[in-house]
């Protein structure tokens, strides 16, 4: 089952006793700046919970699954996001 962003909202606002309103505008800020951060292609960490940064994916070719006809993939980014060591503790119960 998934936490959704409301229910994050919630669940933060209820353990530390600020507004729902308050939580919903700290999450945005915190979103904002992972996103300008990333952008510019710097990494983001949080010791010992996450870190994001950008990564480079270099041209490539492709095949249409339809027609079959082969083509050139451009060179792009993506995001790469790692677990951080009391992140993985979590996940593995310890």
């Amino acid at each position: 089952m998934a936490m959704n962003r409301s229910e994050l909202v919630a669940a933060v606002a209820e353990k530390s006793g600020n507004s729902q309103a308050a939580v919903n505008g700290v999450l945005d800020a915190v979103f904002e700046v992972f996103t300008s951060q990333i952008s510019k292609g710097e990494k983001v960490t949080i010791p010992g919970w996450l870190s994001v940064e950008r990564t480079d994916r270099a041209a490539r070719t492709g095949r249409n699954p339809q027609t079959g006809e082969t083509i050139q993939i451009p060179a792009g980014h993506s995001v790469k996001i790692s677990a951080g060591s009391k992140l993985k503790a979590a996940a593995t119960g310890k």
